[in-house]
């Protein structure tokens, strides 16, 4: 095992991607100009189904087992998406002025903030803050949970941390593939990644 190796990459379906989350063999991927979510056939690497983001400025996507979740900064919203239709089921503004990554933890939900530099756990029916940490670095941006810790990319420092959910520390940290690492998925095995700066989706060796 290589720490950081990319597996596999390939192109983007939009031009300026923001948002990743992997489900079931398929990636679902935002793009922040087009404001469209997209859903991808791993095996084909083609759009199987597609829908309008439900505001201007979309960001990160997570899957809780049923629904899709969903940040949008220029709202400062996070929406739950039916997945069929991206219709909106509910929403609630996010803690912060910036907001960025976000993932399901099989109970609450884990978003970052570009402005306030914290990582938060929320609760996903009230939205109210459970707890907080400082982010490791300036650049908050991709957050996944991988059954045990969190995984985090950071722009400022084109890294990506592990960190103990329970204490906010960092266990490890590699060098982001791309230019601007934006997003992070888990497929149970390996990170996905989404780059804005090369528009490419990487795959990417942890364990």
């Amino acid at each position: 095992m290589t720490l950081g190796r990319v597996i596999w990459s390939f192109a983007t379906p939009g031009g300026v991607p923001f948002g990743l989350c992997w489900v079931e063999r398929t990636l679902w991927v935002d793009d922040w100009v087009a404001r469209l979510i997209y859903q991808v056939d791993l095996l084909t690497e083609r759009v199987v189904r597609s829908f309008a983001t439900p505001g201007a400025g979309p960001v990160d996507l997570t899957w809780d087992g049923r629904m899709l979740w969903h940040t949008d900064s220029s709202g400062r919203l996070i929406y739950q998406l039916d997945p069929k239709t991206g219709r909106v089921i509910r929403s609630f503004v996010s803690p912060g002025t910036s907001a960025t990554g976000l993932t399901w933890d099989g109970r609450t939900l884990w978003h970052t903030d570009a402005a306030t530099k914290l990582i938060y756990q929320i609760d996903p029916v009230t939205g109210h803050i459970i707890r907080s940490f400082a982010s490791p670095s300036t650049g908050p941006y991709g957050l996944v949970y991988d059954g045990r810790t969190l995984w985090h990319s950071d722009i400022a420092k084109d890294r990506i941390y592990q960190i103990d959910p329970m204490t906010g520390q960092s266990i490890r940290n590699f060098a982001s593939p791309g230019g601007t690492l934006i997003s992070l998925g888990w497929d149970g095995k390996t990170l996905w990644g989404v780059d804005y700066t090369s528009d490419l989706i990487y795959q990417i060796e942890v364990e």
